[in-house]
């Protein structure tokens, strides 16, 4: 009897350590969106403090940006419901599904991208730059595009 209460209780120990990991790994598959304060005014960076952009050929809350492109502009993806960091409206978080299966996230509308060459947290090198067809910018909390005071310097990368 001894033993078999012995065996209940591992059991139940491992079932809570699993259900506690569970619960770890889902808050890690969620995306947390926030906001900092850089060179453009207050606009929204993913967890690792990076900008975050819009790309102006997206329609109807859809990416445009596939192929070549999301090397240069990966999307924000989440497994989750997307999280609200302070400044962020939550109600305006939601997901797209992505033509390659993925989902990104999305704010006010606009589907949400990183720069591969912003590589600290804070840098804009996206800003403005006219690549695979139309303009990126970085994201007001307010959902709208932060344009800079003077145009970027250098080219795009894309077609």
């Amino acid at each position: 009897m001894r033993n078999r209460s012995r065996v209940l209780a591992a059991v139940a120990v491992a079932a809570l350590v699993a259900a506690v990991a569970g619960v770890a790994w889902a808050a890690q598959t969620r995306t947390v969106v926030g906001v900092h304060k850089g060179s453009l005014g207050r606009m929204l960076v993913d967890v690792h403090g990076r900008t975050l952009y819009l790309f102006l050929k997206d329609k109807n809350g859809k990416s445009a940006c596939m192929g070549t492109c999301k090397s240069f502009w990966p999307p924000l993806l989440t497994k989750g419901k997307p999280r609200a960091a302070a400044g962020v409206k939550a109600a305006w978080l939601g997901t797209t599904k992505r033509s390659d299966g993925g989902v990104q996230v999305t704010y006010h509308g606009h589907p949400l991208y990183r720069f591969s060459l912003d590589t600290k947290a804070g840098q804009t090198k996206g800003e403005g730059l006219n690549d695979f067809g139309a303009h990126w910018y970085a994201v007001s909390p307010s959902g709208t595009k932060l344009v800079p005071s003077s145009p970027p310097s250098g080219g795009g990368y894309g077609p």
